[in-house]
Parts: structure tokens; C-alpha cells; sequence
């Protein structure tokens, strides 16, 4: 089960990945969104909209830990930009099969997981 509490929006909780995704989706995050860590950018493979860390905010995460399978850690971010007028989902792997480039962009998503 994921927990997140903003100042902006109530606390939620979610049982899986794609019930954080859905609803996500229903506020508005609707672009799929890809960490490219070569080119230090979320970049969106439909649009071709890339945004660089210093695009965009991470407005909500939710981190969901595997009870049984390491490979079911993840973690759901709901990304905007206001320059780009983008509103976006980032579903990315934590844990021992994370991605473990240090990249500006996934410094970026790794810094808010502390907050």
C-alpha cells in the first residue's frame, strides 16, 4: 500500500500501482512520461515533449514495496511543468532493480523520496 500526503491535495491511499495511476489520471496527469537518464530528461515518446529537471515538479509520489518479489517495488510520480503545460505519470523501478544512474534527472526523483 502506498501513502502520500501533500500540502496541496488530501492523503490517499492506494493498494497498487495501477489504482494510483487511474486516479492520478482522473486529476489530469495524462501524459506517459519516461525517465531518459542519457539525456537527463523525462521525455514523453508520443508527444516527443522532453523536460529537463529544471522543468518540471514532482507534485506527488507514491512508493510501493514489494511483500513477497523485489521486482514489485515501484514508485508512481505525478509530474507538471507549468512552462510546458505538461501534466505527467513516471512509474519507475526502486530497490534492487532500479536504475542506478546518477544522472541529474534521477537525482531529482531520488531527492523527493526523502520528503
Amino acid at each position: 500500500m502506498a501513502v502520500i500526503k501533500t500540502e496541496s491535495m488530501k492523503r490517499k491511499n492506494y493498494n497498487t500501482v495501477s489504482e494510483a495511476v487511474n486516479d492520478l489520471q482522473n486529476l489530469g496527469y495524462i501524459i506517459d512520461l519516461s525517465v531518459m537518464a542519457d539525456k537527463e530528461c523525462l521525455v514523453c515518446h508520443k508527444t516527443g515533449t522532453e523536460l529537463s529537471p529544471d522543468e518540471f515538479e514532482i507534485d506527488q509520489f507514491y512508493r510501493f514495496e514489494g511483500d513477497t518479489d523485489p521486482g514489485d517495488e515501484m514508485i508512481v510520480y505525478a509530474i507538471s511543468s507549468n512552462k510546458n503545460n505538461v501534466k505527467g505519470i513516471v512509474v519507475n523501478a526502486f530497490g534492487i532493480y532500479a536504475d542506478g544512474a546518477s544522472s541529474a534527472i534521477v537525482r531529482k526523483l531520488r531527492t523527493n523520496l526523502s520528503h
